[in-house]
């Protein structure tokens, strides 16, 4: 029989951020996408995780997990992320979170309270990307899909009730507010795009909107380079094959590629700044991981600045908001007491029947029992009269019980009090039946 849980609230998350390591870590921590099923498979293996989803962006490497005992579930995830860089200690760099603060560290990455650039609507996209691809392999449960189908909510309302994402609030937004505070006057200066991903098209869309003319976009696949050039205007589509002579002319480079390694070498840019004849070389690089030599800084003329570097520009920009980012973190905090009195319901109600079940099946069998030896002698007007009174003997016995489980839901010890009366009555194995049938209801996908 496994243990109960006295937190109704199963979900833990384990990882890294930006607030926890520098770059340098969660790009060695980063799970590709190609890779995200077998690493589901792996955390699920041992059974003591049995739900799992992955949120691996830029910004972030964290498992969302549930299973029956918490402590044993982050034991587990923490070893496997720590697993991704051997030789290293990485545990300072992790965290986890439990029960109600998981919940509500998920409701505020889901709305990008959590994010670097608070606001910044791709965050929503990629959770819910990572939701459904958990549940293509059918490693999301009833925890993980009631927690996150809320956060999904909570997200919007967000989105639709506050300000918090007015203006552009991007990664590749502030990215762009960099490139302006290098030239202060785009237009006369070419811009180069590594990339042609959705970052690569949000900046290429604020570049244009800040006055740069001159804008080239290479990829290694050219027909994605050229397909988001026709949606700018004045852009060009080159080959990533050209890289060399692009850097040649480039003054301000903006790397987001999905490559592993770098693009961008220092021999690479030595070369390039050779030529440029005392020309500056300004790289801009959101990749994570990274896609620029960090070693390129210490070339003359040629600066360098990656996803960390961001934050002090962050920072000024959220001031603007901070009135906005007030409000939507009242309003995750109402969501948060809101779920919370919606799990505990749900650890409830399974016992107040599970309660009710073991009470009246007990003292059924019994009667049952003692009409078929002592009393069997009775008359069926008698047995009925057995029964009525054992029926409302039951009721009676039971009323203050399932009184005190219904107002638990507004007591601070509540889940307390669940736990107690299943420990009391022995409850746990006809509970784990109807959670089971809880948890086995899947909320449509998003």
């Amino acid at each position: 029989m496994s243990p109960r849980q006295p937190d109704p609230l199963k979900v833990a998350v384990i990882g890294v951020s930006y607030k926890s390591a520098p770059v340098a870590v969660r790009e060695r921590v980063a799970i590709a996408g190609e890779e995200r099923e077998n690493v589901l498979g792996q955390l699920r293996a041992e059974q003591k995780v049995r739900e799992a989803m992955i949120v691996s962006t830029c910004n972030r490497v964290e498992i969302y997990a549930a299973g029956d005992d918490e402590a044993e579930v982050v034991e587990r995830a923490r070893h496997f992320l720590a697993s991704r860089v051997p030789g290293e200690d990485l545990r300072p760099f992790l965290y986890d979170r439990r029960g109600l603060d998981a919940v509500r560290h998920v409701f505020r990455v889901a709305a990008s309270l959590d994010s670097l650039v608070v606001g910044e609507p791709q965050i929503l996209g990629q959770v819910k990307e990572a939701f459904e691809a958990a549940n293509a392999v059918e490693s999301i449960g009833g925890a993980l899909s009631r927690c996150l189908t809320r956060a999904f909510h909570v997200a919007k309302r967000v989105r639709t009730e506050t300000a918090l994402g007015a203006g552009q609030v991007s990664v590749a937004s502030v990215a762009v507010d960099l490139a302006k505070t290098i030239y202060s006057d785009l237009s006369g200066h070419e811009v180069l795009l590594l990339g042609a991903g959705e970052i690569a098209e949000s900046a290429a869309r604020a570049l244009k909107a800040a006055g740069a003319v001159r804008l080239i976009i290479a990829n290694r696949s050219y027909e994605k380079a050229e397909a988001l050039a026709a949606q700018i205007e004045g852009a060009e589509a080159r080959s990533l094959g050209e890289l060399p002579t692009l850097l040649e002319h480039a003054d301000i480079v903006l790397v987001s590629t999905g490559a592993a390694n770098f693009v961008v070498t220092r021999e690479l840019a030595a070369q390039a700044v050779k030529r440029r004849r005392g020309r500056a070389l300004f790289f801009v690089d959101v990749a994570v991981p990274r896609n620029v030599d960090p070693r390129v800084h210490d070339l003359d003329n040629c600066y360098r600045y990656d996803i960390d570097d961001l934050e002090t520009i962050v920072s000024e920009g959220l001031k603007e908001r901070r009135s906005e980012a007030d409000a939507a973190e009242r309003l995750v905090a109402l969501e948060v007491d809101q779920y919370m009195a919606l799990a505990r319901q749900l650890e409830i109600t399974p016992t107040i029947v599970a309660l009710r079940e073991r009470v009246r099946g007990t003292l059924a069998a019994e009667l049952e029992k003692t009409l078929a030896g002592r009393l069997k002698h009775l008359s069926d007007d008698d047995r009925k009269a057995l029964g009525t009174m054992l029926e409302a003997a039951a009721n009676k016995i039971l009323h203050a019980p399932t009184k005190a489980l219904k107002q638990a839901n507004e007591k601070p010890d509540g889940a307390g009090i669940v736990d107690a009366v299943r420990t009391l009555f022995d409850l746990s194995t006809e509970n784990d039946k109807i959670e089971s049938a809880v948890d086995d209801t899947r909320s449509p996908r998003h």
